[in-house]
């Protein structure tokens, strides 16, 4: 088995036990053990232990929201239904494991843990403008990828607290945000403005911040 093989093979043993032991080492053991991993092998794929595999699972849904895409037909979709398409998929691989996401999520929001946070979120967004086709390198690299960020935080916590049949409360969440950034965007290149249309979107700051209001609201 090769490393990322070994490392998907104990993620998704890992995130049953995340719900009764929270993302920690105990829970990597318990997994390794279910999985059939021996203890050199969980060593040699995540030798810091839950720190190495906590942040797997990006990268995890990134690799299967891209397969997914890829079995799309898109050929008819503009530029923001195959944004849209991305979102939803991916989110839609995290969907079984939705409670262990939400504990992830409150781990990742630690204050130490802050700058990993944005890593995943910068790889996952770049991920996603790669897997529809989108080549800019120009100034609109840099601004799609800020909207973006902002965009699928915002909808990844209404999706975590979405009960609607289907989650369809989050895909009309993400059309109307979408639409939002496109008809505010337009406004803002005639007239200059990225900085206020930035400034009109949700914040990932602030959603690591509702995150943690919500662990501690609970406890």
């Amino acid at each position: 088995m090769d490393l990322i093989d070994l490392k998907d093979a104990l993620l998704e043993a890992t995130l049953p036990n995340v719900l009764f032991d929270g993302w920690t080492d105990h829970a990597l053991r318990g997994a390794a053990r279910a999985a059939g991993v021996s203890a050199e092998e969980a060593r040699r794929a995540c030798p810091g232990g839950i720190a190495d595999l906590a942040p797997w699972l990006s990268d995890w849904a990134d690799r299967r929201m891209t397969a997914r895409y890829a079995a799309e037909n898109t050929a008819r979709l503009n530029a923001g239904q195959r944004v849209a398409l991305a979102v939803r998929l991916r989110l839609e691989v995290l969907g079984e494991h939705r409670e262990a996401v939400r504990s992830w999520l409150i781990w990742l929001a630690l204050p130490h843990h802050a700058p990993l946070a944005a890593k995943l979120l910068s790889q996952t967004v770049d991920e996603i403008w790669q897997t529809i086709g989108d080549s800019a390198t120009d100034f609109s690299y840099y601004t799609k990828r800020a909207m973006l960020a902002a965009i699928y935080s915002a909808t990844l916590l209404y999706w975590l607290g979405d009960e609607s049949e289907d989650h369809a409360g989050t895909w009309s969440f993400l059309d109307r945000s979408l639409k939002t950034v496109t008809s505010v965007g337009r406004s803002a290149a005639q007239f200059g403005g990225f900085g206020k249309l930035l400034g009109m979107m949700p914040s990932p700051v602030r959603f690591a911040r509702q995150m943690r209001r919500r662990v501690h609201g609970r406890a």
